[in-house]
């Protein structure tokens, strides 16, 4: 058997793992988009490193743009087979997928209209609405913990991560040559103290591991600080500067975070009274699909449930309906909080308000999850005193805030508690994906310290046999 590591291997995003097996049929493990990049990630999402007719099955763990992000250019491609999730991941990768060709199509307009103008030739987007609905059709969801025989000699079941709706850890059984081998994909862990979600299930004893490693070296400030953190930035931005508190915040997850901890703020009668905007259609939809599925939910939201049947509204919260109300943001003169996708602000709506408001010294722009160091977020948050939006420089008068807390991401602690939830002894060879390289190196010696010996860092495009 052989793996291939084609996205997030010594990157955070484009998760893309191949399992190769002894009679010849290639397993896909995610198609995500690389994400944050600057100008590698066209480039980077522009070839997937082998060819996608000869993909036998995909296994997808959950529906982040990074993790199904190329799905529908897969099946453009030529793939053609069943891709495995689960029914929330289902649910949310096509409205998320339909979003990310819509955000396309957009962007390639305006791209063209400049190109148009230096004479140069048009680009097409990676995909667009007619290759999502095609994909759609190869949507086979399964249950969690139940064994599902997805082709001769290869069993799978799947164990909800806790990340988010219908995430998942990703378990194989492969008999090749009357030898049982066991894989473990990770996808994204969550936190076992996750505010909304059921704590990360433990995985079946395996020989071999791929793990994310996003924050494997760090540790997440307590959950608690994060409501104290967003009535400070509120009350800082809104009633002290009167001016704009603009959260970037993906719309699966962090979005409903974000929103539960303003709710139970309401709750407890200290939030301001202060419009607050989730500028993003996505979000309205994703929010919807997540109230779906509240058997997901952990033991302390099902006790919530009993007394707040929307745990994720209070009475200040509007949702923009389409792009004239979003445009009509920019002229409100009001103190406000806009969430709005996305949480690197390198697309969608949130760059339009950045872009809007970031010379002015009254608005604070609120991170709540990662940014690639490349991404416009990851600049801000660095110091960048200056940067570039659609082509044009901005000065950075606005202040820039960060909370970590609300990070859907396993910390160290969590991650290391995922892998001993197994048999940790048992494992033959850790493959770590999903970080920052220095992040790797560091989570690497944490792990060995446990008694995981052999822990690899594959390079992009790297085969490895096992």
């Amino acid at each position: 058997m052989k793996l291939s590591f084609h996205g997030a291997a010594r990157c955070v995003t484009g998760s893309k793992h191949l399992v190769h097996t002894e009679d010849g049929k290639k397993i896909l493990l995610d198609c995500g988009m690389f994400q944050g990049h600057g100008a590698e990630t066209e480039l980077l999402n522009r070839h997937f490193g082998f060819s996608p007719a000869e993909i036998d099955a995909v296994i997808l763990s959950h529906a982040h743009i990074d993790h199904c992000g190329l799905l529908p250019m897969l099946v453009k491609e030529g793939f053609s087979g069943p891709v495995y999730c689960t029914e929330g991941t289902r649910d949310l990768a096509n409205i998320m997928l339909l979003d990310s060709a819509d955000i396309q199509e957009q962007d390639i307009r305006y791209m063209n209209k400049r190109r148009a103008r230096k004479g140069k030739p048009a680009l097409a987007p990676l995909y667009d609405t007619a290759d999502v609905e095609a994909l759609s059709r190869l949507f086979v969801p399964i249950d969690y913990n139940q064994h599902t025989s997805i082709m001769p000699g290869v069993e799978l079941s799947f164990y909800d991560a806790g990340h988010m709706i219908g995430s998942a850890s990703v378990h194989l059984r492969i008999q090749e040559n009357g030898k049982l081998r066991t894989l473990t994909f990770s996808g994204d862990v969550g936190r076992y103290e996750n505010s909304i979600l059921r704590p990360p299930q433990p995985f079946p004893a395996s020989d071999y591991l791929i793990i994310e490693s996003t924050y494997g070296d760090r540790l997440h400030d307590t959950a608690e600080d994060t409501e104290a953190r967003l009535l400070e930035a509120i009350r800082h931005t809104c009633v002290d500067k009167k001016g704009k508190l603009i959260i970037p915040a993906f719309s699966v997850g962090r979005t409903q975070e974000v929103l539960h901890a303003l709710s139970n703020l309401e709750l407890d009668k200290t939030l301001p009274d202060i419009p607050v905007y989730v500028d993003s259609p996505l979000s309205t939809e994703a929010t919807a699909i997540i109230k779906k599925y509240k058997e997901y939910y952990n033991a302390e939201m099902q006790e919530i449930l009993s007394v707040d049947s929307d745990p994720f509204g209070f009475h200040n919260l509007q949702y923009t309906r389409n792009v004239e109300q979003s445009k009509a943001l920019n002229f409100i003169e009001e103190p406000c909080v806009i969430i709005s996708s996305s949480g690197m602000a390198d697309a969608g709506r949130v760059k339009h308000h950045i872009k809007n408001n970031i010379e002015n010294p009254a608005t604070t722009i609120l991170f709540v999850g990662h940014c690639e160091p490349s991404s416009l977020g990851g600049r801000l948050l660095s110091g960048s005193t200056e940067v570039k939006i659609f082509g044009e420089q901005y000065h950075v008068n606005a202040e820039i805030q960060q909370i970590r807390t609300l990070s859907a991401h396993a910390d160290a602690r969590d991650l290391i508690t995922f892998v001993t939830s197994s048999d940790a002894y048992a494992l033959k060879k850790v493959f770590l994906v999903h970080g920052e390289p220095d992040t790797m190196i560091n989570f690497r010696e944490t792990l060995q310290k446990t008694g995981v010996k052999d822990v690899e860092i594959p390079d992009l495009h790297s085969d490895w046999l096992i």
